[in-house]
């Protein structure tokens, strides 16, 4: 059996008991992450997250927002030209796209990178409140970064 297969029997018994609730779209604590949570490859803010993040803010009012890396990043241990090689390599072809991977070695500054994208958006309100963390796998703690 697939684990796409295994998803969809866990499906089928959840739906049994499944009861429907009034649940809004927005998110109850206004914070991407209460019902909002926009996930990619090194958590970078890319143009589509970035999309993302401007709907869930205007059309679902989210007045905050948490950029969070995590350690031992798949992203940290590989360059852009290596990461691409081994994709051309395997499947034996080059591509356009994606133009980036946004491959880093360093998780902090990787995050302030990425809240510097957000603080430094016309469309992100300054009364928005950005932070951004780093989750240590290891000990499952949260750690500001600034």
């Amino acid at each position: 059996m697939s684990v796409i297969d295994e998803v969809l029997e866990a499906n089928d018994i959840y739906s049994r008991t499944h009861e429907l609730r009034r649940l809004t779209p927005r998110p109850a604590r206004k914070m991407t992450g209460d019902a909002h949570i926009i996930r990619n490859a090194g958590g970078i803010v890319t143009d589509d997250s970035l999309r993302s993040l401007l709907i869930s803010h205007y059309l679902l009012d989210t007045e905050e927002i948490m950029v969070i890396n995590h350690t031992d990043c798949g992203l940290m241990h590989t360059s852009e030209q290596e990461l691409r090689t081994r994709i051309q390599n395997r499947t034996g072809t080059a591509a356009i796209a994606p133009a980036f991977f946004f491959a880093f070695q360093n998780i902090e500054e990787n995050v302030r990178h990425q809240l510097q994208k957000l603080h430094t958006h016309p469309w992100i309100p300054k009364e928005v409140s950005v932070r951004g963390f780093v989750y240590d796998v290891s000990s499952g703690r949260l750690r500001e970064i600034k």
